[in-house]
């Protein structure tokens, strides 16, 4: 069994054929599911966000677990797995491990650094850990990726302009506005990334702010917060969108929605001669494209930031972050090459116990008059010499398994000393583990 990654991005898709295939929140049960049902699949990660959508996917074989996942992402966006193999991108085993620590140290994102992904990555483990498709392997893969974007933020600057896909968004519009300081945005949604356009917004000097929300109590949520920080800002139902985009001068979209949330009529009720910077960052789109051929409208969007992001340069902390990339995925593998001949190894001091109760249980029945004091500290040395006879090769066995090429150790090691092929898999049960910060 290997992990598997198979997904598509900014990096390698159009974002139309990224909007057929994001997964919205309501259909990600489906989704992992419809992969769990797959023969070669044993456990998911379904990574959703603005500009990917990957699987990550403990597979039993690699051509069977990638169609079966491709199948699965076709299935989602309506299309054959023949119109997505030319955008797709495919990692197995080790190249796997490095590319998810990549993205989790924002590496691999549209703006590269950006730390919202790490709270994507983390929502997509909870949703899949709730869905009960995720076991060890997953688990343990995923904790370790959080960790390593988490090193990554503390010990590069990789950060440290705060960078993401809605500020580069908003820092568009507040050029093309000759910026923000006074200005009215209407944000239409208020999850993580309507949180962050506000405090972009915020600290951008917006004058007023009025959120448009399906769930009036989250809306108001967001407002309460703004005008605690001295920001003019109100919630508003989405029924009142038109009369607000009249006078606004910035709309931020980002809602999740699988359908359009703001229409062209919305935007067409205004002013002509009254500038308007549409920030759409949904996936698939939630303002009407249509929006952008309305006079005095300018829209920024996925394609938009993909274009000017593409070609972005990197700098010393870009590279300092994929050397911390490469040295974790070291330590990584060679934990999980150390971790597989611990079963035989655990199986090796089981059977020298035998031995050793066997030997114990001959020695009372010749010797049945032996003093109790005298058995038990024969015992006490049997046990201490075998215990240093193995001491030796058990610690040395696992460092040389940890070293690259070393998985032929295990097998050796049970050829050695005659252990059932099946001991290891008997005394490693997987077993599912709680997630990192749940454990009581």
């Amino acid at each position: 069994m290997s992990v598997l990654v198979v997904g598509l991005s900014h990096r390698t898709t159009p974002v139309p054929v990224l909007e057929r295939v994001a997964v919205a929140d309501a259909d990600r049960d489906k989704v992992l599911d419809q992969l769990l049902t797959s023969p070669s699949v044993s456990e998911a990660v379904l990574l959703s966000t603005c500009n990917r959508v990957e699987v990550y996917a403990l597979v039993e074989t690699f051509h069977g677990g990638m169609n079966e996942v491709v199948e699965v992402l076709a299935r989602q966006a309506g299309a054959e797995p023949a119109e997505l193999f030319e955008h797709l991108y495919v990692h197995y085993s080790a190249a796997a491990v490095e590319h998810l620590f990549s993205v989790a140290g924002g590496l691999d994102s549209m703006v590269v650094g950006e730390a919202q992904i790490l709270g994507q990555l983390r929502a997509a483990y909870n949703a899949a850990d709730a869905a009960g498709v995720v076991g060890r392997t997953l688990h343990e893969l995923v904790q370790q990726a959080l960790r390593v974007g988490k090193r990554i933020h503390t010990d590069t600057g990789i950060d440290h302009a705060g960078a993401s896909v809605v500020s580069e968004a908003l820092t568009d519009a507040g050029r093309a506005l000759d910026g923000l300081t006074g200005r009215k945005a209407v944000v239409v949604g208020a999850g993580s990334m309507g949180g962050l356009a506000a405090a972009h917004l915020r600290r951008a000097g917006i004058g007023e702010v009025v959120v448009a929300n399906r769930t009036a109590a989250n809306g108001e949520r967001l407002a309460t917060a703004l005008t605690e920080e001295g920001v003019r800002a109100r919630h508003t139902d989405l029924r009142a969108l038109t009369d607000e985009i009249a006078t606004a001068d910035v709309l931020f979209a980002c809602t999740g929605s699988v359908d359009t949330v703001v229409g062209a009529e919305h935007i067409g009720d205004r002013a002509p001669d009254r500038p308007l910077v549409v920030c759409d960052l949904g996936l698939p789109k939630d303002v009407d494209p249509a929006a952008a051929l309305l006079d005095n409208v300018r829209v920024v969007d996925l394609e938009t930031l993909q274009r000017r992001l593409s070609d972005a340069p990197t700098g010393q902390d870009t590279r300092r972050a994929a050397e911390i990339v490469a040295e974790e995925v070291r330590a990584y593998l060679a934990g999980q090459r150390s971790a597989g001949v611990t079963p035989t190894v655990t199986a090796l001091r089981k059977r020298a116990a035998e031995v050793v109760d066997a030997e114990l249980l001959r020695l009372d029945q010749r010797l049945p008059e032996l003093d109790g004091a005298v058995r038990d500290e024969l015992a006490k040395t049997v046990r201490r010499v075998v215990d240093k006879l193995l001491h030796t090769p058990t610690v040395r066995v696992k460092e040389l398994a940890a070293a690259p090429g070393g998985a032929g150790y295990a097998e050796a090691l049970r050829e050695l000393f005659g252990l059932d092929p099946q001991a290891p898999s008997a005394v490693s049960t997987p077993h599912k583990t709680q997630p990192e910060g749940e454990k009581r």
